[in-house]
């Protein structure tokens, strides 16, 4: 039987692994594992970091002899050193390539930089580098054979090339070449050559342009039809985001060719997508590995999986586009525009990446990494253009791009991606035909904030599955182990084994952990002592008639020695009822001192059946298109009663006479996690509009009720401690211009995490920014109206598996809980923890959908969540439903919802 041959493996690294001794020991290991392992080794390399810029420097110096010779001088100097770090006494080859750098520069085609004179003078760099490593290699312990690239790449002209792209961005017809491949193995187990550099039809060296070490390793790849090319860089793969820019970028453990091509093509400079065409056409597969920690698996990119879901995979960057816009009326239905339009881009050696079109206009963007893009060029294009149209240049502008397979079928689940760019000046948007990607083109100076924005929302919507370990791997963060965490150890798993025999009991249920509601009521008294329980505010003494507008802050007035120290920050704590009205929770926060707001008069009821020692004032009333009947029940109870439209005063002014009352107002904008959790703006039905403020004063005084306090409330689910010192200090500001104003609400909305990349809601800050406005406005009291923050992580739902399915590559596990118990993941796609009570911390491998037993399509408690293998009677628990679970259940269906349990 014929034994088989002993497959290749192309390694190639970069600059910086070639730069230092211990990166060259790591080379050194890398190969002799693979040679260990049966494999052939063709390494693959840079230059030394930083000489390719000399280099430049010299080709850019033209008849500046003085500027030459001092680069030159530099280039000596860092590989004699080099060569002495490794331990050599000598290196042939890398003496032959220091004097053909003299020659190169006493050459006439210096003075005009001509491009086949560039061509050599930049592949000194590799052809160094490789000498000196193959020279080390060999002297400890890895028998290693040099190779001229140029041997063996062989560049092919293009149709349209200029002389530039010809010889500094050369392109090779590289394809599976069984004798060079036999004849290189004749030869020897472990080769090193050069990337970037590759010779022409006649001899002359040219370059593989920008990443050419990347296309060469793909060139050789290709050519020996290796069984694997693994690029060795700084970081550990590919991620869905440049991770130095959103931490939580989740690193890529599999692409196929296609989809990694566009993600490098579109921004990403861990790997140069020319290297993968090659690749692609041969079936070799590519994998990206960290050279700091070679035990991560790193990204792998083979081909596509038949049945792959659609999922986007990537967002990234492309700084320093140019876009060029041509608008002329005669261009509509005129044969032939666009064919002298691109005619000019052609005579000028430029090639178009983006088009957008319309009746009169056609624009187009130009990508300078595969261009040669400067003013001139620019000023003779757009001189070209203006015969036919007018000609509009637009830079710096950056092409932000979502990557992913079938990424058509995933717009639906991206409108609130979209709706980010709703407030931008977008100048191009563009979806490639190969179904691949969605582009926006916006101004440069844009693209940083906005990436990390649009990907936590792209993991929100669902469109980046960001839980499904075929495809993604740990974030950025998580694999920076100096800065991972150990997780906060909650109260449900301490108690797993309580909660496991209480689902035994049945299920679903609810059940509640009042300690973690002390925790949480404490933790917001540690921002500020509460009053005791049924201290009535005392008057303000605000001023004024006009209604301000201004959030500025005024100079801080004289405090109380009891403010500087910084006490009663906030004076009254209202707990949301609405989150959550079992009775012992509400007697447990009114043990912890906290007053409550109902926005029912059943809530109203509801509190003082509980609590029947509780004062009216402590209860707040904030309805919002109640009847008649209900306010007028509240205030025959004597509970502060708030107004948020016109109507009441209006229609039933004999109600409120004489009475105080509460005004709630829209500030014009809302906040939160989903649109229907934005209680302020002209799309929420929440508060009296700004403009119409005047309007209620009059109705007021008509009626002789006195407005004492003032309310806003924009959206909830905020983690930003800056929300409620805006909030705080546009209520001051406009309290001023009332006379009786004696308390200020600032509402509620406190966030809790819920995803992991989520970052918990600073106290300490909200209590600096809230402190920073009080000490300008003492004279009014505090009030905030906390709900899913005291209630939520106290509370969970179990249930238990009662089916498992699988439809094609979709794994669905089926729970005895569905949305009549929990409606939230349906309502406003909230997303909650769920794990496998009954299997915790065995491995989560599966990807699955979580569903319920409820005849609706919407009846998913957790899409793509990676769970351990559920078989029916596991215990599920889902996290976080100890606000707005319970309270917000029916009998759909006919089923009853989950009972309720407090430990």
């Amino acid at each position: 039987m014929p034994v088989r041959p002993a497959p290749w493996v192309v390694i190639k690294f970069g600059g910086t692994s070639v730069s230092r001794r211990e990166r060259w020991e790591n080379i050194r290991r890398i190969a002799a594992a693979h040679r260990e392992n049966g494999r052939r080794v063709l390494i693959v390399v840079s230059a030394l970091s930083g000489i390719t810029d000399q280099l430049k420097a010299i080709a850019e110096s033209r008849t500046d002899e003085a500027k030459a010779r001092e680069v030159q001088t530099a280039i000596v100097a860092r590989h004699e050193a080099m060569r002495a770090e490794l331990g050599l006494t000598t290196c042939a080859r890398m003496e032959q390539r220091l004097a053909e750098l003299e020659r190169l520069i006493a050459d006439p085609r210096r003075a005009q930089a001509a491009v086949d004179w560039q061509a050599e003078v930049f592949a000194l760099g590799e052809l160094m580098s490789s000498s000196l490593g193959a020279d080390f290699l060999a002297a400890n312990g890895l028998p290693t054979q040099w190779l001229d690239a140029r041997e063996h790449l062989c560049a092919a002209p293009i149709a349209n090339q200029s002389a530039w792209a010809r010889h500094l961005s050369a392109n090779v017809p590289a394809a599976p070449d069984a004798p060079f491949a036999a004849a290189l193995a004749a030869r020897g187990d472990c080769f090193i050559t050069q990337g970037f550099i590759a010779r022409n039809e006649d001899g002359q060296t040219v370059l593989l342009g920008r990443g050419g070490s990347d296309t060469s390793a793909g060139y050789f790849g290709a050519l020996l039809k290796a069984e694997r090319v693994e690029i060795w860089t700084d970081v550990p793969g590919m991620f869905s985001a440049n991770p130095r820019v959103v931490p939580e970028a989740r690193l890529l453990a599999r692409l196929d060719y296609e989809e990694a091509q566009e993600i490098a093509t579109t921004g990403a400079k861990v790997l140069h997508p020319r290297s993968l065409g090659p690749l692609r056409r041969a079936g070799v597969p590519l994998v990206i590995k960290d050279t700091h920690r070679p035990q991560l698996a790193g990204t792998e990119i083979r081909a596509v999986a038949v049945d792959a879901a659609p999922c986007v995979k990537a967002i990234s960057a492309r700084k320093g586009v140019t876009l060029i816009s041509m608008e002329t009326v005669g261009m509509w239905q005129q044969v032939g525009f666009l064919a002298d339009v691109f005619e000019a881009f052609k005579r000028h050696g430029l090639s178009v990446d983006l088009i957008g079109s319309a009746e009169t206009n056609v624009t187009v963007s130009l990508d300078p990494t595969e261009n040669l893009v400067n003013s001139d060029v620019l000023s003779a294009l757009a001189s070209d253009l203006a015969k036919i149209c007018r000609v509009k240049v637009i830079a710096p502008c950056a092409a932000v791009t979502l990557v992913g397979r079938g990424m058509r079928s995933l717009l639906h689940r991206m409108s609130g991606v979209l709706a980010e760019f709703g407030a931008l000046d977008v100048h191009l948007i563009s979806q490639s035909s190969n179904n691949l990607n969605l582009t926006f083109v916006v101004d440069e100076a844009l693209a940083d904030d906005l990436i990390p924005r649009l990907h936590v929302l792209l993991i929100r919507a669902d469109a980046l599955r960001a839980e499904d370990g075929a495809v993604f791997g740990p974030s950025w963060r998580e694999l920076d182990a100096e800065a991972a965490a150990p997780r906060r150890e909650t109260w449900w798993m301490r108690r797993r084994e309580e909660l496991l025999r209480l689902a035994a009991q049945g299920t679903p249920r609810y059940v509640y952990a009042l300690d973690a509601v002390r925790e949480q009521a404490r933790a917001l008294r540690t921002l500020s002592p509460l009053p005791l329980a049924g201290e009535v505010a005392p008057a303000g003494a605000g001023e004024g008639s006009a209604v301000v507008r201004s959030t500025s802050i005024p100079s801080p007035r004289p405090l109380s020695r009891e403010r500087e120290r910084g006490s009663n920050i906030v004076d009254r704590w209202h707990y949301a009822l609405k989150a959550n009205p079992h009775p012992a929770i509400l007697r447990t926060l009114d043990e912890e001192g906290f007053a409550f707001e109902c926005v029912s008069m059943a809530e109203v009821e509801a509190v003082r059946a509980t609590l029947p020692q509780l004062a009216a004032e402590r209860i707040l009333f904030t309805p919002n298109f109640a009847p008649r009947e209900e306010y007028a029940q509240a205030l025959q109870a004597g509970v502060r009663t708030t107004l948020d439209a016109l109507h009441p005063l209006q229609h039933w002014g004999e109600l409120f006479r004489e009475r105080e009352i509460h005004l709630r107002l829209d500030l014009g904008v809302g906040r939160g996690h989903h649109d229907k959790v934005k209680t302020g703006g002209a799309a929420s039905k929440f508060g009296l509009a700004l403009d119409q403020v005047e309007e209620f004063r009059a109705l007021a005084r008509r009626h002789g009720a006195r407005i004492v306090g003032l309310h806003a409330h924009l959206g909830s689910g905020i983690l930003d401690a800056a929300h409620w010192r805006s909030v705080y200090a546009q209520l001051a500001s406009l309290a001023e211009g009332f006379s009786r104003i004696e308390s200020l609400d600032i509402g509620g909305g406190l966030g809790v995490p819920s995803r992991p990349d989520e970052a918990p809601l600073d106290l300490a800050a909200l209590g600096a920014a809230l402190a920073e406005v009080k000490s300008a406005y003492p004279q009014f009291r505090l009030w905030l109206e906390p709900g899913r923050f005291l209630v939520a992580d106290a509370g969970v739902l179990l249930a238990r598996v009662t089916q498992v399915k699988r439809k094609g590559t979709v794994h669905y596990v089926g729970i005895d809980a569905g949305m009549n118990s929990l409606i939230r993941p349906a309502l406003y796609e909230a997303w909650h923890e769920i794990v496998n009570l009954t299997r915790l911390g065995e491995p989560a491998q599966a990807m699955v959908q979580v569903v319920g037993p409820i005849c609706e399509t919407g009846d998913v408690l957790g899409a793509n969540r990676r769970l351990p293998e559920c078989r029916e009677g596991d215990v599920i628990l889902i996290a976080q439903a100890g606000a707005y679970g319970a309270v917000m259940a029916s009998r759909y269906n006919l089923r009853e919802p989950a009972a309720e349990i407090v430990l």
